[in-house]
């Protein structure tokens, strides 16, 4: 098959990449091979040097990748430069926190010596997804090299474009040929790399179904996984909240990135004495958000990636409608060219439509009126998921109680859920396992290996 890049924004073909055959796959896997027999001896200051001139490459270049994200998969241009630079922090951070992460760690024993020590693994797959595509990639690759691992990259079909400038910022930072190469293979071709015995571990951001694919693969190879998956992201409100800056910050955390993202607030429970002030502002807010060209800076709003997803999240918010829904704005598919879809509110949703149950990934709102903490606890937790989560209070007791007992990753106190290379990121249920960025990241591919001396 061939890869298309397509304009969201305009449906047009932009580029048409062809699929590596089976003799370039076996290549660069054996590539991989080779280049993590002598990569894996170098020495952090070696790899640092080169994760900081990648950094620098993204930072001077960000408005080029920004643009490429942007055309390829529709996020507003302002989010897309801002990615790039986001990109670059994460590898300084592992340039200059990886030694200290993986240095070797004395024991007091019974024996003469004793140490735990961090080594790598070996060529890792990435499956990689199309919302945030150069965030995604660098946050798995900035520690993975940094660890002395070296990376196989299958981006989503959707972004060619991206994964092949992501390799290239890697080449021309000087990594070594064979530290991180892009796969440009169908879903269907991932099952053999996984099990091919040169792939030591794997990595996935996307949906449950390509999680549990992966998994199951991984599983019966005996080769460690991390899963990063989907989310049904509570955002609850509370009287004692600082009403304005919970709303302003509902509606950016509910469209960001188009409103495709994993971590994107999209369940609001709302206490019922705060409930129709936080509506009626937030609905107003919605409907005040620029929907348009994603390369004109003043655009809040680009397409969603795909007609696909566009098609899906239309069908969700009919049958949600049909179950009893009830629309405040939008929810319709706009008419013209592109896979655009306005901000939509929803209430009244009732229990098992797809507002309810399931994730939404695109700029749909569902409020919920609750009547105290414990029905707001309880209705949070009500889901399948969980990635991350937003509490706004201004009650200790409260706050205390959001972050013990909601079932989440991350619990983000009067505040937007956001990323960040300094804390650990990961979900519980179904929503994944594993952790990347901070220290946790950086150890979950290495060989975490006891040395005894008697």
């Amino acid at each position: 098959m061939a890869f298309q890049a397509i304009n969201p924004a305009t449906g047009e073909v932009l580029e048409t990449h062809d699929e590596h055959d089976a003799d370039e796959v076996e290549r660069r896997l054996g590539a991989a091979l080779e280049t993590y027999s002598t990569w894996r001896r170098t020495s952090f200051e070696e790899r640092s040097r080169k994760m900081l001139r990648a950094a620098d490459l993204l930072e001077n270049e960000a408005r080029t990748w920004g643009e490429l994200m942007t055309r390829e998969m529709g996020k507003p241009i302002g989010a897309a430069v801002a990615e790039a630079e986001k990109c670059a922090w994460v590898c300084r951070y592992y340039a200059e926190h990886a030694r200290d992460f993986l240095a070797d760690e004395p024991v007091a024993t019974d024996h003469a010596r004793s140490s735990i020590r961090y080594r790598p693994l070996g060529p890792v797959l990435a499956v990689m997804p199309w919302n945030f595509p150069f965030w995604q990639v660098f946050r798995f690759a900035a520690p993975a090299l940094m660890a002395g691992n070296v990376g196989l990259l299958k981006h989503a079909a959707n972004v060619p474009g991206c994964a092949l400038a992501i390799e290239d910022v890697f080449r021309r930072a000087g990594f070594p040929e064979g530290a991180f190469q892009t796969l440009l293979i169908a879903s269907d071709r991932v099952e053999p790399v996984l099990e091919d015995a040169r792939v030591r571990a794997a990595t996935l951001t996307g949906s449950e179904g390509a999680g549990s694919a992966v998994a199951s693969v991984a599983g019966r190879s005996l080769k460690k996984t991390v899963l990063e998956l989907g989310g049904s992201d509570p955002f609850l409100v509370m009287p004692s909240a600082d009403l304005d800056a919970a709303v302003a910050t509902a509606v950016a955390a509910r469209t960001i990135n188009n409103g495709q993202s994993c971590i994107a607030a999209k369940r609001f429970i709302v206490h019922r004495d705060a409930y129709d002030r936080f509506r009626d502002a937030f609905v107003a807010a919605m409907e005040a958000l620029v929907v348009g060209d994603p390369m004109d800076e003043a655009t809040d709003i680009g397409p969603l990636a795909t007609e696909a997803i566009l098609q899906q999240l239309d069908q969700q918010v009919r049958e949600s409608l049909d179950a009893g829904a009830r629309l405040l704005t939008g929810g319709y598919r706009m008419e013209g060219r592109g896979w655009f879809y306005p901000p939509t509110v929803l209430v009244d949703v009732p229990e098992g439509s797809p507002a309810y149950e399931e994730e939404l990934f695109g700029p749909v709102a569902a409020l919920f009126a609750v009547d105290d903490v414990d029905r707001a606890i309880a209705l949070a937790n009500a889901t399948d998921f969980g990635l991350a989560s937003a509490a706004w209070s201004n009650d200790d007791a409260e706050k205390e109680r959001f972050a013990e007992e909601i079932d989440a990753g991350a619990v983000f106190l009067n505040g937007m859920t956001a990323s960040d290379p300094r804390l650990p990121f990961g979900g519980v249920k179904r929503s994944g396992y594993g952790r990347e960025l901070a220290r946790f990241g950086i150890r979950e591919f290495v060989n975490v290996k006891t040395i005894v001396e008697a």
